[in-house]
């Protein structure tokens, strides 16, 4: 269990992020076409997991642009985004910012997520919803880099995902 912030006010979370080393959770999530997904999904690649609080936040969208900006030719790596937005928000937010093959990700018809990765916030207005965190997974799904952003309002470190990876960005 995690205490985060938002606005300076705390929030609790329920569980831990993976460990470094560890084997990450199986998922089962819905993506923009309304189909359910899981890891087999992106079976062999590399993935950066951007868990966040809801796109329609500045924060949380600049993560979602900085991500797929970054992640731009570089092989072999999913970068999924994931929340408890409903899979249209998603939609229109990759439609008004001309993205392209964005993996945006939603939990809305499934529980566990937040549990089994220790984002889902338990108290106060934002409960049920996913703090913002960041996993990265090699090809096997094991986590390379594991970091949980303390305040809501702060962006991830972009770079230390990708280093995790061995890519520079």
């Amino acid at each position: 269990m995690a205490t985060i912030q938002f606005q300076n006010t705390p929030y609790r979370t329920e569980g831990d992020l993976p460990s470094m080393g560890s084997r990450a959770p199986d998922f089962s999530l819905v993506n923009m076409r309304l189909q359910d997904v899981t890891f087999a999904n992106w079976q062999g690649e590399r993935k950066i997991l951007n868990i966040f609080v809801s796109i329609d936040t500045p924060v949380c969208a600049n993560s979602v642009l900085e991500f797929e900006q970054r992640a731009d030719g570089v092989e072999n790596l999913a970068v999924l985004h994931i929340s408890c937005d409903m899979p249209f928000a998603f939609k229109r937010f990759v439609e008004a910012n001309e993205l392209e093959d964005v993996d945006a990700l939603s939990s809305v018809r499934h529980a566990g997520f937040g549990e089994n990765y220790g984002v889902e916030i338990t108290s106060g207005p934002l409960a049920k919803m996913f703090a913002r965190a960041v996993v990265v997974l090699d090809e096997n799904n094991t986590v390379v880099h594991a970091e949980s952003i303390e305040d809501i309002a702060t962006e991830p470190d972009y770079e230390a995902a990708f280093k995790a990876l061995g890519v520079s960005t």
